[in-house]
């Protein structure tokens, strides 16, 4: 069929083919619903390719666990430096080494990766890695994606902000008059086709093919039209190839089919396309047609047939073995070959891959061991890969078994597993009952792993709930058992919670140990540790405001998730990076990053911690109809993981409300906590509660260690205070300071800051505290909005809907008001979420149902 309307992507393409030959590479994303033509599009510009540039082809599969790194694989030249590093599964090599293939000529590059809605995390990594280093480079990063399939938890979601994007194209459908012209004319029956498809360029096709005389009710019963024309033989073949998701390699189709001439009809049906690698439906949804027709018993059979096939390979494909044994109902192949499949896809950092392989092998019959080894596993894959409530029933189920099985070791480590989950949780009483009933039955036994695993995650738990004295003690307990047992994968845990427990009781020097204990976790190839360690370095920053030192984390740990998956460290991380953003007065940007964070299946949990003080921080100071609830939120959050950076920065934005509405009372909290936060390594929480406390009016005052910028506040230095305030890049702290000063100057100075920030409330009680001291001109600030935002929509978030309801893109909209791609798809996961929606166009419908004015 003619390619129509699709002029301008294919000029935009050439536009960025052409910055790519002179060494400006780009990222480029072609995008729309299933059936629209992103293949199409990309097919035609790579027939253009031929002698102007090098191309290399990948594709994500839609296999019940996508095969790691798999578009890389069908992209490398064979016996080249990306296939060894591939085979070698080594993770830094293969990011070097597509770096270098894409820059290893003068001609151009495109490599071209479709349907990566599907692509694992390992893929979305170097995806990432590459679209962040490619404006240096002479290629061309081409990628398609199904953009009605991004749901708010998608993992593509994050990294479209996190690339670079230089061009977005986003598809539609065909116009009335295109699907006419594919029709023949503009009759009747185009009419009609048109109401069926849509526009849709595939849809449209299926339908044309299925003949002139009648449109068919849907478009799977014109695919089997056109399937049921073919010999038998034909059927049969095109029969197996259906249950091989993404196309099948002709060394398989041969397996499968043997002589390959028996395609012959269904190619020229325009069903099949035999490429000289490969034998693939024209369309993902004709194969889903094919294979949804099928008998259950005859998918079975099927897929038992491409599972033989596969395991002649010496070295098979084991994601493509275990989608083809669970197809087939083979359980015995299942509990063969998912273990080590998840174990691989866990390894390279794909959780949520190897959390459905594992799960998969779950579901045949093993032995109590094995089973419980793989539950353990699987418990710290969901752990990673931020599923709390998952990682929980692994664990518990995992205990279950081992206390069948009577095996006090291997006992021992299953509750200590389980109670780092049931912290992560929020089950803080269950997570300290499993891990103390782990050391207890340990320690009869005497020295040995488990113990000291046991100890170690006593520590780990003990230090979050701040109690950092018996976290200390377990830390150096595991320490020194490890020291004489010579277990070195257990001593950086050790290390980073033995400096993190120091540094929180006051002594700076636990800085050096976390530091070692991240250095020695990279020696010994320990990932998870690594990113571990991070994660306690941006929350030891943040507590004793090195901002600095932060923004440093923050970049190696940008870095690090260029390069693997750990979603739960990650949000915790880029929680602490929002909170310096909120700090810095940019409200929209840190509450669009935190509402991110917290987009998860159990609504944050350890995350939230975090993340809700500061949201709800940012709700008061703005004065939106979301605070209250978010100020009870946080709260509960807080208590439940108790935590006391989280209850105490919780009780400052209650302070801070109680301020702004005049209700006393909702600084009890802040005034009960003052008792807790008289200790080494609390000074700035005690300093923050003890200046809110002073601007309502409690008799209180500055103390030995208080951080300068609380203390001159309390003292009355205005002054000094707003010039600390400056120079830590805080505008909001610094305006209330100059508003505070009694002086109309200052205080004028200060409500412009204000009014600038959004900040409303302030803003309100400021003017009117310069009526009083007699000032005739009050500027009147912005202009009130005349309307509540529905659904909770703060006013960017609405400004953006209306954008997304236009048909704007995410680039587009971020061109229009000035802000980051990511930002912008961080908004519209908020606003998407807000609506209880999934997609663009549910958020459009959703707009019009508000009935909102312009």
């Amino acid at each position: 069929m003619e390619l129509l309307e699709r002029e301008r992507e294919l000029a935009e393409l050439e536009a960025a083919l052409a910055a790519a030959a002179g060494g400006a590479g780009e990222v480029v994303f072609v995008h729309g619903e299933a059936g629209i033509g992103k293949t199409s599009v990309v097919r035609a510009f790579r027939r253009r390719l031929a002698g102007r540039a090098r191309a290399f082809l990948g594709a994500c599969d839609d296999l019940l666990s996508p095969r790691t790194l798999g578009p890389l694989r069908d992209a490398a030249p064979k016996g080249g430096p990306l296939a060894t590093a591939l085979a070698a599964g080594d993770r830094d090599a293969v990011y070097d080494a597509v770096l270098d293939l894409l820059g290893a000529d003068a001609s151009p590059a495109v490599l071209v990766v479709e349907d990566v809605h599907w692509a694992d995390e390992p893929t979305l990594d170097v995806l990432r890695h590459v679209g962040r280093r490619i404006a240096d480079l002479p290629a061309m990063l081409l990628l398609t994606y199904r953009d009605d399939e991004l749901g708010p938890d998608h993992p593509l979601r994050p990294v479209l902000g996190a690339l670079p994007a230089s061009r977005r194209l986003p598809l539609t459908g065909l116009s009335r008059g295109a699907v006419a012209t594919l029709a023949g004319g503009t009759t009747a029956t185009s009419a009609a086709l048109y109401r069926l498809t849509g526009g849709n360029p595939f849809f449209v096709t299926e339908a044309v093919a299925a003949g002139p005389d009648a449109v068919p009710a849907t478009v799977v019963d014109a695919v089997l039209a056109r399937a049921r024309g073919l010999p038998p033989d034909a059927v049969a073949a095109l029969e197996q190839l259906a249950v091989v998701p993404s196309g099948a390699g002709l060394p398989l189709a041969r397996a499968l089919l043997g002589d390959l001439s028996v395609l012959a009809p269904a190619e020229r049906a325009g069903i099949l396309e035999v490429h000289p690698g490969a034998v693939t439906f024209r369309h993902e949804l004709a194969r889903r047609a094919v294979e949804g027709s099928l008998p259950a018993t005859r998918r079975m059979a099927l897929h038992a047939a491409v599972l033989q096939a596969l395991l002649t390979d010496d070295e098979p494909d084991l994601a493509r073995v275990v989608h083809h044994a669970a197809g087939a109902g083979d359980d015995v192949a299942l509990a063969e070959y998912a273990p080590p499949a998840a174990r691989q896809a866990a390894a390279a950092g794909a959780h949520r891959q190897a959390a459905a392989l594992y799960e998969q092998a779950l579901r045949t019959a093993l032995p109590d061991a094995e089973r419980a080894a793989l539950l353990e596993d699987l418990a710290w894959t969901h752990f990673h890969g931020n599923d709390r409530p998952g990682a929980v029933r692994a664990g518990t189920e995992a205990v279950a078994l081992r206390e069948r099985l009577g095996e006090p070791a291997a006992l021992g480590q299953a509750l200590s597993t389980l109670a780092l989950q049931q912290w992560a949780a929020l089950q803080i009483d269950d997570g300290l009952r499993s891990v103390e009933r782990a050391v207890a039955s340990l320690r009869p036994g005497g020295d040995s792993f488990a113990l000291a695993f046991a100890l170690t995650y006593r520590a780990v738990i003990l230090v979050n709930l701040d109690r950092e004295r018996e976290g200390l003690e377990a830390a150096d307990e595991a320490l020194a058992l490890g020291g004489r047992l010579g277990l070195a994968p257990l001593r950086p845990t050790g290390l980073i919670y033995r400096g993190r427990a120091r540094w929180q009781l006051g002594d700076p020097g636990g800085r050096e140990d976390v530091l070692a204990g991240i250095a020695l976790a990279e020696e010994l190839g320990r990932l998870d540790d690594v990113v571990m360690g991070h994660t306690n370095l941006a929350s030891l920053f943040w507590r004793y405001a090195r901002y600095a030192e932060l923004e440093e984390v923050l970049e190696v740990n940008r870095r690090q998730i260029d390069v693997t998956e750990h979603t739960t460290h990650d949000r915790v991380v880029r929680s602490f990076g929002a909170r310096l953003t909120a700090l810095r007065g940019n409200w929209a940007e840190a509450d669009a990053e935190l509402r991110w964070g917290l987009d998860g299946v159990d609504g944050g949990g350890m995350v939230a911690r975090q993340a809700l003080p500061t949201l709800a921080q940012i709700a008061v100071r703005q004065g939106s109809a979301e605070a209250p609830e978010l100020l009870e939120t946080a709260w509960a959050n807080a208590e439940s993981a108790r935590a006391l950076p989280a209850t105490v920065a919780t009780a400052v934005a209650e302070a801070e409300q109680a301020w702004l509405t005049g209700r006393d009372s909702l600084a009890d909290h802040a005034r009960a906590l003052l008792a807790r936060t008289g200790g080494p390594g609390r000074e700035r929480e005690r300093g923050e509660l003890l200046r809110w406390l002073h601007r309502l009016g409690d008799a209180v005052a500055p103390f030995p260690g208080c951080p300068d910028e609380y203390a001159a506040g309390l003292r009355g230095d205005w002054r000094a205070a707003a010039a600390a305030w400056e120079h830590i890049g805080a505008p909001y702290e610094r305006a209330l300071e100059l508003t505070g000063s009694g002086e109309p100057g200052p205080t004028l100075e200060g409500l412009a800051v204000l009014d600038a920030l959004g900040a409303r409330p302030a803003a309100a009680l400021v003017r009117a505290r310069l009526r009083g001291m007699g000032v005739h001109r009050v500027p009147r600030g912005p202009q009130q909005a005349t309307r509540e935002n529905p659904a909770g929509l703060t006013d960017r978030q609405l400004e953006i809907l209306r954008l997304v309801a236009a048909g704007r893109t995410n680039s587009e909209i971020a061109a229009t008001l000035v802000l980051s791609v990511r930002t912008v798809d961080h908004h519209v996961s908020a606003v998407l979420q807000k609506l209880g929606v999934a997609s663009r166009r549910d958020a459009a419908q959703a707009l019009a149902a508000l009935e909102v004015p312009d």
